[in-house]
């Protein structure tokens, strides 16, 4: 026989049996189709009739409002089946403890094991009731979601979707460790940053004390030495005794403004962050009411990192102002504000 024809004969053939594979499968398709809106929905619809509407049905806000917890263990089979219809109709498959669907279905299967109305509709409903559950992870409220997933458990323990559910809650459990974690390091970064500004301050606050003591001891030691030639000078002058004890005295009352209240330099953060030290050097007014006025920079290192914070510093100190002749007068001031970590 020609084996060309033998060839051309089988390429025929499977040309033929294609057509046919791929009706069969359009009636299956159908069939599958016919299956779905004839027997599979009618009875999920029956079902959901029954235990008081279907999961999809939207509720409003006002049903939404979250009822008290009802007396579960003191109610009988229709009174539970009642309730549960109602949390249906809201949606309340899990959710409030103690007021939802799937506990009240729950109950009914220990007093009656083989009522097929609460079987029926915990396993019809499970799916969206993990949705529920799910969202409590989402939202983290892992105490609720740990609850929802204990109470879908008891209704189907064999469930896959309990495996995912308890994955997806260790998980943000670990992200919540994490995040707790990390803020805590940060509470404790700055708990030491704000120690190490208030001593800084305190440590330059001292310093300033100190230079200003130091100052006036400086002044008292200068009026002591004064005293001696103005009491000589007077006694030499029988004549202007009186006019030299007067000019004494209003020498004696000639005082340099002494610092009463100083004020810490602000360390700037983004120098402490970055280590940085200097100084600056300010001049300022005293003023007769003691208060500082015309505070400028006179020199500073590094410049323009510290300016503000000594300027600021400055203006905040009080002074007894400098006495000319019993007077308060104004009078001009340096000062060199250090910056150390």
């Amino acid at each position: 026989m020609d084996t060309r024809y033998i060839l051309h004969t089988r390429r025929h053939a499977r040309g033929a049996v294609r057509p046919l594979i791929i009706a069969i499968i359009a009636i299956f398709a159908l069939l599958a189709v016919g299956a779905w809106f004839l027997i599979i929905k009618p009875h999920q619809d029956l079902i959901m009739a029954d235990s008081g509407g279907h999961p999809s049905t939207p509720v409003s806000a006002a049903t939404r409002t979250a009822p008290p917890p009802a007396n579960v263990a003191a109610m009988g089979l229709d009174q539970l089946l009642t309730e549960a219809r109602s949390a249906m109709n809201e949606q309340r498959y899990l959710a409030p403890a103690g007021n939802n669907a799937f506990e009240f279905y729950l109950r009914v299967l220990e007093k009656d094991p083989g009522n097929k109305v609460a079987s029926d509709a915990l396993r019809e409903t499970f799916p969206f009731a993990a949705t529920s559950a799910e969202q409590a992870i989402n939202s983290r409220d892992l105490g609720e979601a740990q609850r929802q997933i204990d109470l879908l458990a008891k209704a189907d323990p064999a469930n896959f979707t309990l495996t995912i559910l308890r994955s997806k809650l260790d998980a943000q459990r670990k992200t919540q460790d994490k995040q707790q974690a990390v803020d805590q390091q940060k509470a404790a970064q700055l708990a030491a940053q704000k120690a190490a500004a208030e001593k800084q301050a305190a440590d330059q606050l001292a310093a300033q004390q100190k230079a200003q003591l130091a100052e006036q001891q400086k002044t008292e030691q200068a009026r002591t030495a004064q005293q001696p030639r103005q009491q000589a000078a007077a006694s030499a002058a029988a004549d202007g005794g009186a006019a030299s004890a007067d000019g004494a005295t209003a020498a004696g009352g000639d005082t340099a403004a002494v610092l009463v209240k100083g004020m810490a330099a602000r360390y700037p953060t983004a120098a402490m962050r970055a280590r940085q030290e200097g100084w600056v050097v300010v001049s300022f007014t005293v003023d007769p009411d003691g208060t500082t006025s015309n505070v400028k920079v006179v020199d500073s290192q590094p410049r323009h990192v510290f300016d503000r914070a000594a300027i600021d510093a400055v203006e905040r100190y009080r002074f007894n102002p400098a006495m000319k002749d019993g007077t308060a007068v104004s009078s001009v001031k340096q000062q060199r504000i250090e910056f150390k970590l």
